[in-house]
């Protein structure tokens, strides 16, 4: 049954024919009944000099390499079409060893890279109005806002994101001035994959995810 506050959408479609564009299509289909004054503003957004830049650049990593590189060698691809000389990394403490590895890797191939810890500042999570039960899991806070503002002071041409908590990456990418990636996607149950839960949805994850 549709949603009654939300109309069906992508994730409703068993086709995918916009891939293509050769089949039909179902009558919910945000392509077929699209608003052309939306796609006309997106269009035009991609005119501008960094997001056209940024599309292409995107386009021929994915087109030269397409299933050859893993996604942090695809990082350095892209920075490169991207003429970025310094790299911005917005690390969980907890991965500082796999950002110190990406930092090694980044450098080994010319950038200068400069990263900021999740804990920077050392605020605690009260001082932030966050509940003390909170601090079972540590006492002091995630800083996102300030990751992405010594990022933002020190110049980075593009920051790559490296296992930062749910919520604590989104307010990363708000405040971040420069374009932001992600190289790891923290997941601390499924070894930073996320995706697998997704992939078990049907099967031992299923009364996990749908009990």
């Amino acid at each position: 049954m549709e949603n009654e506050k939300c109309p069906y959408s992508c994730v409703d479609c068993g086709t995918t024919n916009c891939r293509r564009m050769d089949k039909t299509f179902p009558p919910f289909c945000l392509t077929t009944n699209l608003d052309k004054e939306v796609l006309e503003e997106a269009l035009a957004l991609y005119e501008e000099e960094e997001n056209h830049k940024s599309m292409v650049a995107a386009a021929i990593v994915e087109s030269d390499y397409y299933c050859q590189l893993t996604r942090i060698q695809e990082i350095v691809e892209y920075a490169k079409r991207m003429d970025a000389k310094k790299i911005g990394i917005a690390t969980c403490v907890g991965l500082m060893e796999e950002a110190k590895t990406l930092a090694k890797f980044l450098r080994h191939h010319g950038f200068e890279v400069y990263g900021v810890a999740c804990k920077v500042g050392t605020i605690p999570k009260t001082q932030l109005g966050i509940p003390e039960k909170c601090e079972k899991v540590g006492r002091n806070a995630c800083n996102p806002i300030l990751q992405a503002k010594l990022l933002n002071k020190i110049g980075t041409d593009l920051n790559v994101v490296v296992g930062l908590c749910v919520g604590h990456d989104s307010l990363f990418y708000k405040y971040s001035d420069a374009l932001v990636t992600t190289a790891v996607t923290k997941d601390r149950v499924l070894g930073h994959n996320p995706v697998a839960a997704l992939y078990q949805a049907d099967a031992y994850y299923k009364k996990k995810l749908f009990d």
